[in-house]
């Protein structure tokens, strides 16, 4: 076994045993730490969805701009 594949070994093994405790330590949680977590989740979510929805238009806004920039510049050019 070459040394990158023990590596990526030990990495998997070390990241497996990291999902259970922390699944362990969620499971002992009391319920208001579990609000609370589950109330940074859903913030976290809802930023994230808005940059995206945020990003997507100006994207499209700066494709419609050069999209008419190009139509322009054609009919510049067959007229």
């Amino acid at each position: 076994m070459s040394t990158s594949n023990k590596k990526a070994g030990l990495a998997a093994v070390l990241g497996i045993g990291a999902g259970v405790f922390a699944m362990w330590k969620y499971q002992n949680l009391s319920t208001e730490d579990k609000e609370k977590i589950k109330s940074k989740i859903d913030k976290t979510s809802k930023k994230i969805s808005d940059t995206y929805t945020e990003v997507e238009e100006k994207l499209s806004e700066k494709y419609s701009q050069l999209k008419d920039k190009v139509k322009h510049e054609v009919e510049e050019l067959n007229s």
